[in-house]
């Protein structure tokens, strides 16, 4: 019997053709923010992301913080690291209500990087959190956390890309005092956490490695990895960085995880797999995965973006993302049939910085008054107006936006039509030019309008329909929140 072959028997088989007969639960679509703890033994350097590779590529910034902090790699290397992390300070009850006051509908717990390090109590990897470092269950403490409160929980898994990602650790430095002196990672005591890889070395010389290899043995110890996953935490969401792994072993594990939730939720799927790939025949067996980006314009299907407020592992260096920017990428995203999973980079004891604690607590102000607008809402027939339009010109580009008063974002709800105005208008006039005669056709023509509220006001909004559009007077002086205001249309 093949490995995907020894999944949980349900309606959801291990193909292409069945998986595409999934339908994204209401959970998912409701909630539209996402909290995720991207952490990890990585976050012990505070050195950012991908160290773990990085410190064996000669010339790097993380290659000579290493030999500088901890001492050469053919000395000192991960899997000294990995001991010294011990998340002395970790508190995911305290976290977790952080992350539901700034309005986390589901939260996300980093299962295993490139780095082959498990954050659970992995019953195929004896280099896990439990057995090394914290001594910590942290994926199954975070999932007491999230459910006690009633929190859909996720995983994220990265390991697919591991057996490449990490063939540097075979090399040597090419100059200097420690010139052809191999890294640890030729140690053959340590080959089961550095991967039997030296093949892929050589292969990669001079190249950048590919993202998954053809090495049936290591797709046959992924599926047992992230099957145990499944099999211990019953996740809701489960989180591939990429596309579908390794053919058949992949989709054993989606077929896997839908089954699963349906026997555990008496007949209904409530689980949720994102990836990576943008072809709809892909995409379609989960959710499309955007990272650190977003859709230009509606999409038909629901969909996530991925970031963080900073570096996916903690980063002394890194500029944060101001509270501003990452509101108006939420309503964007969720105007465009979209979710936002964000992550907080949690410090190698397990704590949050002043900065990341501060934005959460404004993220908080703003949910509070606008919430209503975001959660349990669905795109309306346009997602976006005005002239300042979101378009990442590369991969990963995450530009701020300077919104001007014409620049607004749409949701809808019941009856209820909401418009964030990102911009402020100092003159106290507003005009939706989507409400123009003739801009909405039968729609709009449709709608009758019966009141107008500014979330956070209480005042009269006064609102008139005219040939350029909605226009509304009475707005207040000031702005009842920092950023995004959100106008409630109430229609018949």
């Amino acid at each position: 019997m093949e490995k995907w072959e020894t999944i949980e028997k349900g309606p959801f088989k291990p193909t292409w053709e069945s998986l595409r007969q999934y339908e994204c639960p209401d959970w998912f679509r409701d909630a539209k923010l996402g909290i995720w703890a991207h952490w990890g033994p990585q976050s012990v350097p505070m050195y950012g992301d991908w160290y773990a590779r990085n410190m064996y590529i000669q010339g790097s910034d993380q290659y000579y913080h290493h030999w500088r902090v901890y001492g050469h790699p053919s000395k000192h290397g991960w899997k000294d690291v990995v001991r010294t992390w011990k998340a002395e300070n970790f508190d995911p009850d305290a976290l977790m209500d952080l992350y539901i006051k700034a309005g986390a509908k589901y939260f996300c717990a980093l299962a295993v990087h490139h780095d082959n390090f498990d954050n659970w109590d992995s019953k195929h990897n004896k280099w896990n959190a439990v057995n090394i470092g914290p001594k910590k269950d942290i994926v199954g403490m975070f999932r007491e956390a999230a459910k006690k409160r009633g929190l859909p929980f996720g995983v994220t898994e990265h390991l697919g890309a591991s057996f490449s990602w990490w063939t540097v650790n075979k090399g040597c430095d090419k100059s200097g005092p420690y010139a052809g002196v191999s890294y640890d990672g030729n140690d053959p005591e340590y080959e089961d956490f550095y991967h039997s890889n030296k093949d892929e070395y050589d292969k990669q010389k001079g190249s950048d490695f590919v993202w998954y290899t053809d090495n049936s043995r290591w797709h046959n110890h992924w599926f047992d990895r992230i099957k145990d996953l499944i099999d211990k935490y019953k996740p809701d969401l489960l989180y591939s960085d990429g596309s579908v792994p390794f053919d058949r072993y992949g989709l054993g594990i989606i077929a896997h995880l839908y089954n699963t939730s349906i026997k555990e939720n008496g007949g209904i799927n409530r689980a949720v797999y994102t990836q990576k790939d943008s072809n709809p025949l892909v995409y379609t067996v989960g959710v499309l995965d955007v990272e650190r980006s977003v859709q230009k314009d509606k999409f038909p299907y629901p969909w996530q973006t991925d970031t963080c407020v900073g570096g996916w592992f903690y980063d002394v260096r890194q500029k944060y993302k101001s509270a501003k920017q990452i509101i108006e990428m939420l309503v964007d995203i969720v105007s465009k049939n979209g979710n936002l999973l964000l992550n907080f980079p949690q410090r190698p004891d397990g704590t949050l910085d002043d900065e990341c604690i501060d934005i959460l607590n404004k993220m908080a102000a703003w949910i509070k008054i606008n919430g209503e607008g975001i959660f349990g809402t669905r795109p309306w027939y346009v997602s976006q107006e005005g002239d300042t339009i979101v378009q990442p010109k590369y991969r990963f580009d995450e530009p701020e936006v300077e919104y001007t008063p014409g620049d607004y974002r749409f949701t809808q709800k019941g009856n209820c039509l909401y418009a964030f105005q990102l911009g402020w208008p100092e003159n106290g006039i507003a005009l939706i030019k989507s409400f123009s005669a003739g801009g909405g056709g039968p729609i709009l023509r449709l709608m009758h309008i019966e009141k107008v509220e500014l979330l956070g006001y209480d005042g009269k909004i006064d609102f008139e329909l005219t040939r350029e559009g909605l226009l509304l007077t009475g707005l207040p002086e000031k702005r009842p929140v920092e950023y995004a205001h959100c106008f409630k249309i109430s229609c018949k």
